[in-house]
């Protein structure tokens, strides 16, 4: 058998760095592309301004179908938290091993390439040859460094810290992002992977604290800006600039929020589960937050007598005025949706609204030092004004070019295909017109 690295133009791949912009989306164009470093790469680019995240959009989901090119039903990803109502703090997904099927990093390593990824969602423990993964120490007696160490690349992951780790306070921002922007500059001059994926938060964090169109969040996306500039700069002093395909994108956007809802309150009064503190214990059913949407988990879904008194509570809550209670799916219709095949229901917020895990009271406003968030995520993907963006520069994508909208399912498809590879039984597809002529032979 030929291999896909010789299928294409029988070399090997220009390197390739994706940078992910976590939050960022379709009305930040109006921002960005009035700033240099931005409007320098879109000049040089290929753009769909228009892409539409997966169901549910959150983080963890969205940055796996990006990168296998999948529904969340499909990869397994249906959430950034495990089901665990009996934890105050639930696990997130965090390790490559909850994801099915295989990934862009994967088909890339067993085609002989390099690959880096910095705070890249569930890569915990995956075959990357540079892992910084995105693991946080969620049990008190936890370390950090040792968590971390234990899910990724303990000697790459020990010299960034040494470098850059004073750098660091906590996971707060914009810390982190420039703890993670030195590593990527590191990385890519000490290093040099054919594959870098990079994650950065700063927008998203300031959005979930200040508000979507907030002040905090404009400057944050600003500092992206600097970011991309530094980047691109390396690649000029390093003179692979033009051997270079860079990968920027989001992989949601968010909406303003002031007033949280408790699903697992009114469960825990109607008696199917135990409440125990703020969380639950000998639950029947259980709700599981993803911010602007929430799944209903019924232990027995055989049991219709439970799953037909659920129903009707969710449809009494939502036809409740102020309920907050945008729709109610079925178990079926949310699989039809990419989301959990194996909730129940499954909620939507509207707008203003969002969903916790808590179950201590069925509501809470938005106040000065509740902690409760002025931006959220996890809203029906075809919500107006919701989607994000995609773009392509560098030597195989067609500068200039736009595309009027996509899927981001399609992006884990054109990615591999500027790689050579080939992402099996991918929702997604490839969108020729993003490439040059004569990108591809055969």
């Amino acid at each position: 058998m030929i291999s896909r690295k010789k299928q294409y133009i029988n070399k090997k791949p220009h390197r390739m760095i994706v940078v992910s912009l976590d939050a960022v989306g379709t009305k930040d164009l109006e921002l960005l592309e009035n700033l240099p470093h931005f409007q320098a790469l879109l000049a040089r680019g290929a753009i769909c301004r228009q892409v539409k995240s997966v169901c549910p959009s959150l983080t963890y989901p969205a940055h796996v179908s990006i990168v296998t090119g999948k529904l969340p039903s499909h990869h397994g990803i249906v959430n950034n938290l495990r089901l665990q109502p009996w934890r105050e703090n639930p696990d997130w997904f965090w390790q490559r091993r909850f994801i099915r099927g295989t990934t862009l990093y994967d088909e890339a390593r067993k085609e002989g390439l390099t690959t880096a990824s910095l705070l890249w969602p569930v890569t915990g423990r995956a075959r990357i040859t540079y892992n910084l993964p995105e693991v946080w120490a969620n049990r008190p007696w936890e370390n950090q460094l040792f968590v971390s160490f234990f899910n990724g690349t303990a000697r790459y992951e020990m010299d960034l810290y040494k470098h850059y780790g004073h750098m660091l306070d906590g996971i707060r921002q914009p810390m982190l992002d420039n703890f993670i922007q030195s590593s990527l500059i590191r990385t890519l001059k000490k290093y040099h992977p054919d594959l870098t994926l990079v994650h950065l938060t700063d927008v998203d964090t300031n959005r979930h604290e200040y508000g979507v169109y907030s002040e905090e969040a404009m400057e944050a996306v600003r500092r992206h800006d600097m970011r991309l500039g530094e980047l691109v700069s390396l690649l000029e002093r390093m003179g692979e600039k033009t051997t270079t395909n860079i990968v920027v994108l989001g992989d949601h956007f968010q909406k303003d929020v002031g007033c949280v809802l408790y699903p697992n309150y009114h469960i825990a009064e109607h008696g199917w589960a135990v409440r125990k503190g703020n969380r639950l214990a000998k639950w029947k059913v259980a709700a599981q937050n993803g911010d602007g949407s929430c799944y209903i988990y019924v232990k027995d879904r055989k049991d219709k007598e439970l799953m037909f008194a659920v129903a009707g509570w969710l449809k009494e809550w939502k036809m409740q005025p102020g309920s907050g209670i945008r729709a109610v799916y079925t178990g079926k219709q949310a699989w039809e949706k990419g989301a959990d095949p194996k909730c129940a229901f499954m909620l939507e917020a509207k707008d203003g609204f969002f969903f916790k895990n808590g179950c201590e009271k069925p509501w809470e406003k938005a106040a000065e030092g509740n902690g409760v968030h002025r931006g959220a995520h996890g809203y029906d993907p075809d919500s107006p004004e919701y989607t994000t963006f995609f773009l392509a520069a560098g030597p195989d994508f067609e500068p200039g070019e736009e595309i009027p909208e996509m899927y981001l399912i399609d992006e884990g498809p054109i990615l591999a295909r500027a790689l050579g590879l080939e992402l099996e039984d991918a929702d997604g597809a490839v969108i020729n017109r993003f490439f040059r002529f004569g990108h591809e032979v055969g």
